[in-house]
């Protein structure tokens, strides 16, 4: 793949808050997190259907594919924070304009619904993209978390991060290298059907939140169904999978997939629904052993 990475963001650059999602529901955090970017001396944009409504989404498909497009067309965007996930992302995968998402590259970061973008944007468009914080739910909150927030901003200036589990679980150990590719589980097997999947080695990270344990298992065995799936995955990388209902059965699930595949799967990563979570570049060479995933744009 020739990797297309964005430019790294700098001081006084413009940042766009973009609505691709669910609704908006309360506007306090959208506001906050307008004026949390600003304090740090950048412009904000905020997409013009921030605060639509159409049935849970913020805005028709028209509307939300047509403020995604112009966002990567404006020159003065420099970098894309998502507003919310929730549901709505997918609905647009099939009618982006992915030619002008590669001829217009830059910083897009989002978590949740928003995997189904930044998967189909690398598919696509080669674009490195962001696993990260968004705004309502992180920059937006009255006290954003000072964890998350430093990782976003380690990851979108700079070329080469480390990450450790913070809970290590070793389901099968081993190493492995490819590029980082993944997201929130749920997201990414609901893109079967489409041609998503990397054409070269990869290490699978992901997380997922209020799913019962044989969802969990329904939407991996999906995933594994895939030839190409299971060929090219090399390693998994497990974040949170929050409010399960049986934590033996998911241990049960990873360690029986990395002896099935004979990769490494090694959890406690903050890659997660919760207020602590680290940004990670989709698309970026990586390396996964028992005690880090190392990532690499250079």
């Amino acid at each position: 793949m020739n990797l297309i990475k964005p430019e790294k963001l700098k001081k006084g650059g413009t940042i766009g808050i973009l609505a691709t999602s669910g609704a908006a529901g309360e506007k306090e955090n959208v506001q906050r997190a307008v004026k949390f970017f600003e304090n740090r001396g950048y412009k904000v944009v905020l997409s013009e259907n921030a605060f639509d409504e159409f049935r849970d989404m913020a805005g028709n498909d028209a509307k939300r594919l047509e403020q995604l497009h112009n966002f990567f067309k404006n020159p003065e965007i420099n970098a894309i924070i998502c507003m919310r996930g929730g549901y709505g992302a997918i609905r647009l995968v099939k009618h982006i304009d992915y030619d002008l998402i590669r001829n217009n590259p830059k910083i897009f970061c989002g978590y949740s619904d928003i995997s189904a973008l930044s998967i189909m944007f690398l598919k696509k468009s080669n674009l490195m993209t962001y696993h990260g914080p968004m705004a309502i739910g992180d920059f937006g909150v009255e006290e954003p978390c000072e964890f998350t927030v430093d990782s976003f901003f380690k990851a979108v200036t700079t070329d080469k991060l480390e990450y450790q589990p913070t809970r290590p679980k070793i389901y099968k150990k081993g190493t492995a290298e490819g590029l980082l590719w993944g997201g929130n589980l749920a997201t990414a097997a609901s893109l079967c059907g489409q041609d998503f999947i990397p054409d070269e080695d990869f290490i699978f990270f992901t997380e997922d939140l209020n799913e019962p344990v044989y969802k969990i298992d329904k939407m991996m065995t999906q995933l594994m169904n895939i030839d190409k799936f299971t060929k090219n995955i090399k390693g998994i990388v497990l974040g949170e999978f929050l409010d399960i209902d049986n934590q033996a059965w998911l241990d049960e699930l990873f360690t029986g997939i990395g002896e099935k595949l004979n990769i490494p799967v090694i959890g406690g990563f903050k890659i997660t629904h919760g207020t602590e979570k680290i940004t990670l570049p989709y698309g970026a060479k990586a390396k996964l052993d028992e005690k880090s995933l190392i990532t690499s744009t250079i």
